[in-house]
């Protein structure tokens, strides 16, 4: 059950993690909403060397703002080839399915992508 401090205390020691280039997390069926998502965002945009991303959060309270922030950290991820990401059963919007789109879009060397809304 990791709400918004949880998700914050991970994000920022994620954030740490600079030469990191697997990330699997797992964190569906928690009370993460947008604040929380935001602090994945930017934990993860610090992950400059990420190849893979495997990202469930599904059954979580996220919304609009929070998919702007997990897009806006994932297109920092230059170097990711595999990008997995669940979101279903949250509250996305068409608007926050754009701005994951629009993150998404910038990585370049994206191969592989499982998007799950």
């Amino acid at each position: 059950m990791i709400g918004e401090n949880g998700v914050k205390y991970l994000g920022e020691e994620i954030s740490k993690c600079v030469t990191l280039t697997s990330l699997n997390l797992n964190l569906d069926k928690n009370y993460i909403r947008d604040n929380g998502a935001k602090y994945l965002g930017k934990g993860i945009s610090k992950c400059v060397t990420l190849t893979s991303l495997n990202l469930n959060l599904n059954y979580n309270s996220i919304g609009e703002n929070g998919a702007k922030y997990l897009g806006e950290g994932i297109s920092k991820c230059v170097t990711l080839t595999s990008l997995n990401l669940i979101l279903n059963k949250n509250n996305i919007s068409d608007n926050g399915a754009k701005y994951l789109g629009e993150g998404i879009s910038k990585c370049f060397t994206l191969i592989s992508l499982n998007l799950n809304l």
